[in-house]
């Protein structure tokens, strides 16, 4: 059986992506992001589920940056995961006894009016993960009274919800993507989403603007951008981009081109299909007979013979 390394440890919102994502294959859990896509690159895992970005705290800086820098990977899955965040106590423990809780950051960010509201007393102290604050809380002698987790990692360490959907908005969703190592990549399905990563070649006026003309004039949509310190001072940055569309599109293929010849280096992460199966409004003049069309007259010119 193939196997999957995940954010762990069991019980996270990432197994139960990773659970939908690829339901008969085995899951690993990692100590951290890093971890899990160091699996994948070293062959311990046959690939990895990872967070990606989070619709109300933005981009998870770690998996944007690991997937800049380090081997290559390739994304081949994506999947969008309703996040609803449960109380869990050890059984017996009631509302009122809570003294001290425990949960990830992202998720007393999230949660913060339902613990003013209902916790006004509680101390609340930072876990490294959800699931790993639910762990804390069923451990022998635990000093915490509860903890904020997924409802699945009550089910792993015999932890009660009393209180279930608690973040203060109900519509909040985190984007996991499959990463595998580089390879074949998804056949294109008419709504798929391609990632790249890149590098100015240097820093001027309208840099940014050139690159996202490269997309613009060639009607590609983006779906997200987020810049990155390259780490080599203040004001220097990479640049992480989604955008609708395949790489055999013929659209999306010139704009990683023209990208290719401004920047001093282009990642790749792949074409896969969208979660949301959305397919891109193509503008007239931009479709691959299009692009097609135009290459031959251009060739004919060449040719002389027009």
């Amino acid at each position: 059986m193939s196997k999957l390394a995940y954010l762990g440890p069991r019980g996270t919102f990432c197994e139960a992506a990773l659970r939908l994502l690829a339901p008969d294959v085995e899951g690993v859990p990692y100590a951290n992001v890093t971890a899990a896509l160091e699996a994948a690159r070293s062959g311990t895992a046959d690939g990895a589920v990872v967070p990606l970005e989070n619709s109300v705290e933005g981009a998870i800086t770690q998996t944007l940056d690991e997937l800049a820098w380090g081997p290559p990977l390739l994304v081949t899955g994506e999947l969008l995961l309703p996040v609803e965040f449960t109380l869990l106590v050890r059984p017996g423990t009631e509302l009122a006894q809570i003294k001290r809780l425990t949960t990830h950051p992202a998720a007393h960010t999230q949660c913060r009016g339902f613990i003013e509201r209902e916790l006004p007393g509680a101390v609340v102290v930072a876990a490294a993960s959800t699931a790993g604050a639910a762990q804390e809380v069923a451990a022998p002698g635990s000093p915490y009274d509860a903890a904020i987790s997924p409802a699945i990692a009550g089910e792993y360490y015999g932890l009660t919800a009393i209180a279930s959907n608690i973040g203060d908005r109900s519509d909040t969703v985190t984007r996991f993507i499959r990463v595998s190592p580089p390879g074949l990549l998804p056949e294109p399905t008419g709504a798929d989403r391609t990632s790249l990563v890149v590098f100015l070649q240097d820093d001027h006026p309208g840099a940014l603007l050139e690159m996202l003309s490269e997309f613009a004039v060639r009607g590609v949509n983006l779906t997200r951008i987020e810049s990155r310190p390259t780490g080599d001072g203040i004001g220097h940055y990479f640049f992480h981009f989604d955008c609708e569309g395949h790489v055999s599109d013929a659209r999306v293929g010139e704009a990683i081109s023209g990208l290719h010849r401004l920047s001093s280096d282009v990642r790749f992460l792949g074409s896969y299909p969208r979660a949301d199966a959305v397919a891109p409004q193509v503008r007239r003049g931009t479709a691959d007979a299009d692009f097609a069309e135009a290459a031959d007259w251009l060739s004919r010119i060449r040719a002389g013979r027009v």
